[in-house]
C-alpha cells in the first residue's frame, strides 16, 4: 500500500492499523530548534480520544503518545529553548492500542459492511484486515492529531488554529450566536449553547435507535501572513482541500462561502478592501482567507461534511466474497456521529498544511 505520506517540505507518515499493537507516525522535515514535548502533543490527543462522552464510542484508548526520535535534551538546550527540541531529523510518534475487541468483527470477515471500505480494500489488494476496518479506521486520525502538534510547534504562537462543528444532521448552529469559549464547554465542539442543548436530545435519540448521522466542521486559521502558497498547482486552498478530503469519511469540502458562492453576484462576492494601518483592510471573507491559491492574511476559513457513520445496528442488504446476497449488521464500540472528534483532526490537517507552506514560502522567498 502505498499513499501513506503528504506533504512537500514539512512531510507526515501515518502507519499502523486500527487492531494493531500501535499506530503511529514519522515527521520528516521539521526544522531544529522547536520546542516540542510529550505534553504539548498529549493536550490535542485527549481531545480527540474515544470514550470522552456517551455521543462517541466507548472504545477506551488512553491515546499516549511516546516521541521515539528526533528530539534532543540536554543543559544546552534547557539554557536556550527552556526544554526538548526537535534535531532536524525525523520525528517518530508511536501510540499503542490497548482495548482491541477483535472478536465483535468475526461475524464480518468474508462479509462486506455497506459504506465501508470492505470491498474495496479487497478488490484492490486481494486482502483485508476487517478488525475494525484495520488501516481504513478512524483510529488512525489518532496520528495525524500528533503531528499536528507538532506543526503548531513549527507555526509559532501567532496562529491560532480552531474548529466547531456548525451542523449535525438537519441542525444547524445559528451563526449570530457564535461563541468560541461555549466549543470547550460541550461535548459536540459547537459555538452555540443553545444548538448544543438541541444536538444532545436528537444524538441520544439517533444512539439509543442504533443509527447514526453526519455532521459539518468548520476550521479557522488566523494569524496567517498574506503570501503562503504559490500558483499555479501548489495553491494553499487546494492542499487544504485535499488534506480535509483525506479525513475519514469527509464527503464534501468547501473553502470560505464554498458552494453558497454560486448563489451570490459578483458584487456580493467580492471581498473589497480599504486602506488599513498595515496593509489593506478587507470588507468581507467570501473566499476564505486564500486569493490565487496564496493566503491574503484573513483568517483562513474551510468547511467539510462527514457522513453518517456505517457501522450501525440496523440490518443493511450487502454480499459476500463469494458474490451471495447477505444482511449485516455491524457490531462494535462505533460513533453516533464521527463527526464530533473530527474537530480536532481538522485542526491538525489545517495545521500540517499551514507548516508546509510556511516551510515552502521560506524556502522560496527567503
Amino acid at each position: 500500500m502505498s499513499h501513506n505520506t503528504f506533504g512537500h517540505l514539512f512531510r507526515v507518515t501515518t502507519w499502523g492499523e486500527s487492531h494493531g499493537p500501535a499506530i503511529g507516525c514519522v515527521v520528516d522535515g521539521c526544522p531544529g530548534g522547536v520546542r516540542v514535548d510529550v505534553e504539548d502533543i498529549q493536550k490535542y490527543l485527549d481531545l480527540r480520544k474515544p470514550g470522552t462522552s456517551r455521543f462517541v464510542t466507548q472504545r477506551r484508548e488512553p491515546d499516549q503518545v511516546k516521541i521515539l526520535s528526533g528530539v534532543f535534551s540536554d543543559d544546552q538546550t534547557e539554557e536556550k529553548f527552556g526544554g526538548q527540541v526537535t534535531t532536524g531529523t525525523p520525528i517518530c510518534l508511536m501510540i499503542e492500542n490497548v482495548d482491541q475487541r477483535s472478536k465483535d468483527y468475526g461475524d464480518i470477515r468474508d462479509r462486506y459492511r455497506p459504506g465501508h471500505a470492505d470491498y474495496t480494500y479487497d478488490e484492490k489488494y486481494g486482502v483485508r484486515d476487517y478488525r475494525g476496518g484495520g488501516r481504513s479506521s478512524a483510529r488512525e486520525t489518532a496520528s495525524r492529531v500528533a503531528a499536528g502538534a507538532i506543526a503548531r510547534a513549527v507555526l509559532g504562537p501567532d496562529i491560532k488554529i480552531r474548529a466547531a462543528l456548525v451542523q449535525i444532521g438537519e441542525h444547524k448552529i445559528d451563526r449570530t450566536k457564535w461563541d468560541w469559549a461555549a466549543t470547550e464547554q460541550n461535548a459536540f465542539w459547537c459555538p452555540d449553547a443553545d444548538t448544543a442543548k438541541t444536538w444532545e436530545t436528537y444524538l441520544d435519540e439517533i444512539r439509543k435507535s442504533g443509527s447514526s448521522v453526519g455532521a459539518v466542521i468548520e476550521v479557522v486559521a488566523e494569524g496567517v501572513p498574506p503570501g503562503w502558497g504559490a500558483p499555479i498547482y501548489g495553491k494553499l486552498d487546494s492542499d487544504l482541500a485535499m488534506a480535509m478530503m483525506s479525513i475519514n469519511a469527509v464527503k464534501g469540502v468547501e473553502i470560505g462561502a464554498g458552494m453558497d458562492a454560486a448563489e451570490l453576484t459578483g458584487e456580493a462576492n467580492a471581498d473589497e478592501m480599504r486602506a488599513g494601518n498595515e496593509g489593506p483592510r478587507f470588507l468581507s471573507n467570501n473566499n476564505g482567507g486564500i486569493l490565487g491559491g496564496i493566503s491574503s492574511g484573513q483568517p483562513i476559513v474551510a468547511r467539510f461534511s462527514v457522513k453518517p457513520t456505517s457501522s450501525i445496528l440496523t440490518t443493511r442488504k450487502s454480499v459476500t466474497r463469494d458474490g451471495e446476497d447477505v444482511d449485516v449488521m455491524t457490531k462494535g464500540r462505533h460513533d453516533p456521529c464521527v463527526g464530533i472528534r473530527a474537530a480536532p483532526v481538522a485542526e491538525a490537517m489545517m495545521a500540517c498544511v499551514l507548516a508546509d507552506h510556511k516551510l515552502r514560502h521560506r524556502g522560496q522567498m527567503g
